[in-house]
């Protein structure tokens, strides 16, 4: 155990894409209101290992710091969330720190879920807004859609539920078929609460969700 003063981090590493997976340690003075984020960065600008080794900085992704981009996501002691939130006073030590196990690594700590972009793309999971030109007013919500479809809009890509849902596995990966997922399914599903309110200029629905089962069969 580190003594008092101290913040111990394991930090799971790969260099490429293909290479063997390793772990180091790193003890970092402890400072109050630490983060994850803010400990990678200490590491940044002192890499150097427990053991007193010379190392390189650790690769992860980050963006806003303020749990709102959801880039930073990673395994943290064993649970899908943002680094940026993580306060080390809250977390038992050592802090373990893995990529994300559902996505292709990159480096370090970074992963690539593009998958999850390209399927937002593929069931067109938006709402359009005025571009060039002018798409009129759009279909009027009842509170109650309104009420059904804002906690799904705070979705922040971070690809955590797919992280951690069993539906999300090889099998799946092997077919491509990642959009299984909740990170497609509830943006999609609130397409469809949207849909579902009158003043369609042809009055049909467009339902994003029908696209979604379609593919999915």
């Amino acid at each position: 155990m580190p003594n008092a003063r101290a913040v111990l981090l394991k930090i799971k590493r790969q260099n490429t894409p293909t290479s063997k997976s390793y772990w180091e340690e790193f003890e970092l003075p402890y400072h109050a209101g630490m983060n994850v984020i803010s400990s990678l960065m200490e590491i940044a600008a002192n890499p150097v290992t427990r053991e007193g080794k010379a190392t390189t900085p650790i690769t992860y992704d980050s963006n806003c710091l303020e749990e709102v981009c959801g880039s930073c996501a990673m395994l943290i002691n064993g649970k899908a969330r943002m680094a940026c939130s993580a306060l080390i006073d809250n977390l038992e030590q050592p802090v373990k720190l893995e990529p994300f196990s559902k996505f292709p690594i990159v480096r370090d700590l970074a992963t690539d879920r593009s998958v999850l972009f390209e399927n937002l793309k593929a069931v067109k999971a938006w709402v359009p807004i005025d571009g060039t030109y002018d798409l009129g007013p759009g279909p009027r919500m009842t509170a109650e859609q309104q009420e059904q479809a804002y906690p799904i809009s705070r979705c922040i890509s971070c690809c955590c539920c797919m992280e951690a849902c069993p539906q999300v596995n090889e099998d799946l990966r092997r077919r491509r078929h990642h959009r299984a997922g909740a990170a497609v399914q509830h943006p999609s599903h609130g397409q469809s609460v949207t849909a579902r309110a009158p003043g369609g200029s042809d009055g049909r629905w467009r339902d994003p969700g029908m696209r979604l089962r379609a593919e999915l069969r």
